[in-house]
């Protein structure tokens, strides 16, 4: 058991060293601002301690609270320097959808062009969400074609579509998983399964091709399709 843990700290330490590397090169103030965040903490703790009366116990609380701030605020800014790096790459939007959390089925790249614009689905409770990255102009007319598709066998389930960029109407890569959580839940688990398996039961393109999870790289060549 002991050396089962021996091994895996290790491991957890390096990619929390990777993290912080990556994260560093994006956001150079990181270092400043979570070490800002738990000195901050910890002082106005412990000033209420002496001003109380108990400096050791609020010393300790202080202590335990500023390492919490430090760990959620080097969280999110490790998070928003992910999304960074990944904004603009062709595929980001599946691996986000990948983490979106419990009760969502994701299949990435239901349909895609020559041109690497792709649309991914992802269904939970509240319905279909189809998730396009690209070109506007061409990913309108195939949504319309992947809408058409679905609603021969699930018609009576809500579809939602995101289109995925920073211009009028889409959603940013980093406030993607936010945007299908927030969607009202109308469907039952036990519907959501059936639901997810009528539309597998269609094919798509990760039956087909071999697509890598994650970002694509960008010299990538797709086949002639839709």
């Amino acid at each position: 058991m002991a050396r089962k843990e021996t091994s895996e700290n290790p491991g957890r330490l390096k990619q929390i060293a990777l993290t912080y590397k990556m994260t560093k090169r994006v956001d150079p103030k990181v270092t400043l601002v979570v070490a800002g965040v738990g000195i901050v903490t910890f002082g106005v703790l412990l000033a209420i301690g002496f001003w109380i009366g108990h400096p050791i116990f609020l010393g300790i609380l202080g202590f335990v609270l500023a390492f919490l701030a430090m760990a959620i605020i080097f969280g999110r800014r490790a998070e928003r320097a992910a999304f960074g790096q990944m904004d603009g790459q062709p595929g980001a939007a599946a691996a986000v959808l990948e983490n979106v959390g419990r009760g969502w089925s994701v299949t990435p790249a239901v349909a895609m062009n020559r041109n690497q614009d792709v649309i991914h689905r992802a269904v939970g409770k509240a319905g279909i969400v189809l998730v396009a990255e690209g070109n506007p102009n061409r990913l309108k007319g195939m949504l319309a074609a992947e809408k058409k598709k679905m609603a021969r066998i699930v018609s009576d389930v809500p579809v939602h579509d995101v289109m995925v960029g920073s211009g009028e109407g889409q959603v940013e890569i980093k406030k993607l998983r936010t945007t299908l959580l927030k969607l009202p839940r109308v469907l039952p688990g036990a519907q959501v399964t059936v639901v997810n398996d009528r539309l597998r039961a269609l094919g798509d393109l990760m039956s087909n091709m071999p697509i890598p999870k994650g970002p694509m790289p960008k010299g990538m060549r797709m086949p002639k399709g839709r």
